[in-house]
């Protein structure tokens, strides 16, 4: 069955770009898997007029986002609300799940340096690092788009990534922390 084959062979990108966005295996499972089913519903609706992974990650982000409006419909608490237990009436105590003020900081800043690295390296090797890592394309579809053999793009990627590697090394540190 064809929507057999697209799920075997977009499940594993589809569930490392949901994990991304979610970081818990569970909700990117579940992510995935309605992408799936919505993706077979419309299957007649696709035009071709866009790549199909391209299409799959904009079900993938909805579906994303759809679950995310669910939880936060779910997650209203009211501040004044009381626990009753036995020995009495408690208040709810809110864990705040975000990162912390220090986290999000160092967060930020390793961004800031690798985007920073990133702008030192050279035109093709930056294209390559962020059409693979940002664009989150193939190694096939960077070689059909550059019109290059993928093993040259295999190998000019390795390169884009030793170049990187150096200009991040006084950034070690920091980059442990991730």
């Amino acid at each position: 069955m064809a929507l057999d084959t697209l799920i075997q062979k977009h499940q594993d990108r589809a569930y490392k770009f949901a994990y991304r966005l979610c970081r818990d295996e569970d909700v990117a499972s579940d992510v995935v898997a309605e992408t799936f089913v919505r993706i077979y519903r419309a299957l007649p609706l696709f035009k071709g007029e866009s790549a199909f992974t391209t299409w799959m990650y904009r079900i993938l982000n909805n579906c994303f986002f759809d679950l995310r409006k669910k939880e936060m419909v779910r997650a209203h608490l009211s501040l004044d609300a009381s626990i009753r237990t036995e020995e009495g009436d408690v208040e709810a105590q809110i864990v705040d799940t975000s990162p912390s003020p220090h986290q999000e900081a160092e967060q930020n800043e390793r961004g800031r340096a690798i985007g920073a690295a990133v702008q030192k390296l050279v035109a093709a090797q930056k294209a390559m690092i962020m059409m693979y890592h940002v664009e989150m394309l193939s190694y096939e579809e960077i070689a059909t788009s550059l019109k290059l053999p993928v093993g040259t793009v295999k190998s000019r990627m390795n390169r884009a990534r030793h170049c990187l590697r150096a200009l991040l090394h006084d950034d070690a540190a920091l980059l442990a922390a991730a």
